[in-house]
Protein backbone atom coordinates (compact mmCIF):
# COMPACT_ATOMS: atom_id res chain seq x y z
CA UNK A 1 0.00 0.00 0.00
CA UNK A 2 1.03 3.33 -1.22
CA UNK A 3 -0.22 6.95 -0.79
CA UNK A 4 -0.59 9.32 -3.56
CA UNK A 5 -1.68 12.82 -3.24
CA UNK A 6 -2.85 14.56 -6.42
CA UNK A 7 -3.58 18.44 -6.01
CA UNK A 8 -3.63 21.72 -7.75
CA UNK A 9 -3.03 25.36 -6.73
CA UNK A 10 -6.18 27.74 -6.87
CA UNK A 11 -5.62 31.33 -7.23
CA UNK A 12 -2.37 30.54 -8.64
CA UNK A 13 -2.46 33.51 -11.49
CA UNK A 14 -3.66 35.99 -8.84
CA UNK A 15 -0.20 35.71 -6.50
CA UNK A 16 3.55 36.25 -7.38
CA UNK A 17 4.84 33.18 -8.65
CA UNK A 18 6.61 32.97 -5.11
CA UNK A 19 3.73 29.96 -4.66
CA UNK A 20 5.71 28.09 -7.66
CA UNK A 21 9.17 27.73 -5.37
CA UNK A 22 7.38 27.44 -2.05
CA UNK A 23 5.16 24.67 -3.95
CA UNK A 24 8.38 22.74 -5.11
CA UNK A 25 10.21 23.14 -1.69
CA UNK A 26 7.45 21.78 -0.26
CA UNK A 27 7.39 18.56 -1.90
CA UNK A 28 10.93 17.81 -2.08
CA UNK A 29 11.13 18.45 1.99
CA UNK A 30 7.57 15.51 2.22
CA UNK A 31 9.74 13.31 -0.54
CA UNK A 32 12.29 13.33 1.46
CA UNK A 33 15.47 11.09 -0.38
CA UNK A 34 12.81 9.18 -2.25
CA UNK A 35 12.18 12.19 -4.63
CA UNK A 36 8.82 10.89 -5.71
CA UNK A 37 7.00 14.07 -6.56
CA UNK A 38 6.09 15.93 -9.90
CA UNK A 39 4.61 19.05 -11.09
CA UNK A 40 2.47 19.13 -14.56
CA UNK A 41 0.51 21.47 -16.45
CA UNK A 42 2.02 24.35 -14.75
CA UNK A 43 0.07 24.41 -11.42
CA UNK A 44 -0.83 20.45 -10.70
CA UNK A 45 1.70 18.01 -8.93
CA UNK A 46 1.43 14.43 -7.71
CA UNK A 47 3.83 13.08 -4.76
CA UNK A 48 3.53 9.79 -3.10
CA UNK A 49 4.16 9.71 0.71
CA UNK A 50 3.97 6.85 3.75
CA UNK A 51 0.10 6.04 4.53
CA UNK A 52 -0.13 7.15 7.75
CA UNK A 53 2.14 10.54 6.69
CA UNK A 54 -1.01 11.67 4.59
CA UNK A 55 -2.62 14.12 6.88
CA UNK A 56 0.61 16.20 7.89
CA UNK A 57 1.82 15.45 4.47
CA UNK A 58 -1.24 17.66 3.40
CA UNK A 59 -1.22 19.72 5.97
CA UNK A 60 2.52 20.70 5.43
CA UNK A 61 1.14 21.59 1.93
CA UNK A 62 -1.53 23.79 2.79
CA UNK A 63 0.37 25.74 4.92
CA UNK A 64 3.06 26.36 2.33
CA UNK A 65 0.52 27.58 -0.23
CA UNK A 66 -1.49 29.69 2.35
CA UNK A 67 1.52 31.81 2.93
CA UNK A 68 0.87 32.99 -0.81
CA UNK A 69 -2.61 34.15 0.16
CA UNK A 70 -5.28 34.61 -2.10
CA UNK A 71 -3.47 31.28 -2.69
CA UNK A 72 -4.78 27.73 -1.44
CA UNK A 73 -4.64 23.70 -2.97
CA UNK A 74 -7.15 21.48 -3.45
CA UNK A 75 -5.48 17.61 -3.09
CA UNK A 76 -7.01 14.30 -3.16
CA UNK A 77 -5.48 11.86 -0.98
CA UNK A 78 -5.34 8.35 -2.14
CA UNK A 79 -4.13 4.54 -1.30
CA UNK A 80 -4.17 1.85 -2.50
CA UNK A 81 -1.94 -0.68 -4.52
CA UNK A 82 0.50 0.32 -7.40
CA UNK A 83 0.19 -2.14 -11.07
CA UNK A 84 3.19 -0.88 -12.52
CA UNK A 85 5.61 2.02 -11.12
CA UNK A 86 7.78 4.12 -13.74
CA UNK A 87 9.91 6.74 -13.12
CA UNK A 88 7.57 9.17 -13.54
CA UNK A 89 4.37 8.84 -11.36
CA UNK A 90 1.95 10.04 -13.74
CA UNK A 91 2.89 7.59 -16.15
CA UNK A 92 2.72 4.83 -13.03
CA UNK A 93 -1.05 2.76 -12.89
CA UNK A 94 -2.81 0.71 -10.09
CA UNK A 95 -5.59 1.60 -7.80
CA UNK A 96 -3.82 4.03 -5.64
CA UNK A 97 -3.52 6.95 -8.94
CA UNK A 98 -7.39 5.47 -9.48
CA UNK A 99 -8.43 6.16 -5.55
CA UNK A 100 -6.68 9.80 -5.96
CA UNK A 101 -8.05 11.30 -8.81
CA UNK A 102 -11.43 9.75 -7.74
CA UNK A 103 -10.71 12.01 -4.12
CA UNK A 104 -9.48 14.67 -6.34
CA UNK A 105 -12.55 14.69 -8.79
CA UNK A 106 -14.95 14.58 -5.81
CA UNK A 107 -13.63 18.32 -4.54
CA UNK A 108 -15.06 20.36 -7.17
CA UNK A 109 -19.11 18.88 -6.46
CA UNK A 110 -18.45 18.47 -2.30
CA UNK A 111 -17.11 21.94 -2.47
CA UNK A 112 -14.06 20.98 -0.04
CA UNK A 113 -10.15 21.66 -0.65
CA UNK A 114 -9.66 18.64 0.75
CA UNK A 115 -10.74 14.37 1.13
CA UNK A 116 -9.14 10.95 1.37
CA UNK A 117 -10.38 7.78 -1.15
CA UNK A 118 -9.42 4.48 0.17
CA UNK A 119 -10.59 0.82 -0.61
CA UNK A 120 -12.52 0.85 2.81
CA UNK A 121 -15.75 3.00 2.59
CA UNK A 122 -16.37 3.22 6.00
CA UNK A 123 -12.95 4.82 6.95
CA UNK A 124 -12.99 7.09 4.51
CA UNK A 125 -16.47 8.51 5.66
CA UNK A 126 -14.70 8.89 8.88
CA UNK A 127 -11.87 10.54 7.85
CA UNK A 128 -13.38 12.37 5.29
CA UNK A 129 -15.73 13.89 8.32
CA UNK A 130 -12.89 14.94 10.02
CA UNK A 131 -11.12 16.53 7.01
CA UNK A 132 -14.08 18.81 6.41
CA UNK A 133 -14.04 19.96 9.86
CA UNK A 134 -10.25 20.56 9.86
CA UNK A 135 -10.62 22.68 6.70
CA UNK A 136 -12.64 24.78 8.76
CA UNK A 137 -10.02 26.51 10.49
CA UNK A 138 -7.84 25.16 7.66
CA UNK A 139 -9.16 27.14 5.06
CA UNK A 140 -9.21 30.41 7.27
CA UNK A 141 -5.42 30.01 8.14
CA UNK A 142 -4.26 33.72 7.57
CA UNK A 143 -0.69 34.29 6.56
CA UNK A 144 1.08 34.33 9.96
CA UNK A 145 -1.24 31.09 11.16
CA UNK A 146 0.38 29.24 7.57
CA UNK A 147 4.22 30.45 8.48
CA UNK A 148 4.00 29.03 12.12
CA UNK A 149 2.36 25.59 11.16
CA UNK A 150 4.59 25.83 8.56
CA UNK A 151 7.41 25.45 10.95
CA UNK A 152 5.91 23.20 13.52
CA UNK A 153 5.57 20.44 11.07
CA UNK A 154 9.04 20.79 10.37
CA UNK A 155 10.50 20.90 13.72
CA UNK A 156 8.60 19.19 15.35
CA UNK A 157 10.47 18.28 18.52
CA UNK A 158 10.84 22.02 18.86
CA UNK A 159 9.10 23.94 21.67
CA UNK A 160 7.11 26.98 20.90
CA UNK A 161 10.08 28.92 22.59
CA UNK A 162 12.95 27.10 19.88
CA UNK A 163 9.98 27.96 17.31
CA UNK A 164 9.51 31.54 18.81
CA UNK A 165 13.31 32.19 18.32
CA UNK A 166 13.92 30.74 14.60
CA UNK A 167 10.90 32.37 13.57
CA UNK A 168 12.33 35.73 14.91
CA UNK A 169 8.68 35.91 16.68
CA UNK A 170 7.76 36.11 20.41
CA UNK A 171 6.44 32.68 22.12
CA UNK A 172 3.28 34.56 22.91
CA UNK A 173 2.71 35.36 18.96
CA UNK A 174 3.83 31.85 18.35
CA UNK A 175 1.46 30.88 20.87
CA UNK A 176 -1.67 32.64 19.22
CA UNK A 177 -0.71 31.80 16.01
CA UNK A 178 -0.90 27.86 16.24
CA UNK A 179 -4.18 28.59 18.41
CA UNK A 180 -5.86 30.27 16.13
CA UNK A 181 -4.23 27.72 13.45
CA UNK A 182 -6.06 25.31 15.70
CA UNK A 183 -3.07 23.41 15.27
CA UNK A 184 -2.75 20.83 18.38
CA UNK A 185 -6.57 20.12 17.52
CA UNK A 186 -4.71 18.98 13.95
CA UNK A 187 -2.22 16.64 15.79
CA UNK A 188 -5.06 14.86 17.73
CA UNK A 189 -6.52 14.72 14.21
CA UNK A 190 -3.41 13.18 12.56
CA UNK A 191 -3.01 10.61 15.83
CA UNK A 192 -6.67 9.65 15.34
CA UNK A 193 -6.33 9.32 11.83
CA UNK A 194 -3.12 6.88 11.78
CA UNK A 195 -4.91 4.75 14.60
CA UNK A 196 -7.66 3.78 12.06
CA UNK A 197 -5.49 3.63 9.25
CA UNK A 198 -3.39 1.36 11.53
CA UNK A 199 -6.65 -0.91 12.37
CA UNK A 200 -7.85 -1.19 8.83
CA UNK A 201 -4.32 -2.62 7.56
CA UNK A 202 -4.04 -5.00 10.46
CA UNK A 203 -7.24 -6.68 9.52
Amino acid sequence: MICIITGDIVGSRKVKDSWLSNLKSALKVIAGQYNKWEIYRGDSFQIEVEPENAIKAAAYLKACIRVNKPADVRMGIGIGTVKSKRKKLSESNGDVFVNSGIAFDSLKQAKVNLAIKTDFNEFDEDINVMIRLALIAMDSWGIVAAEMVKLALEYENLLQSELATLSGRTQSSVSEALKRAHYSELMDMDKLYRKKLNQIFSN
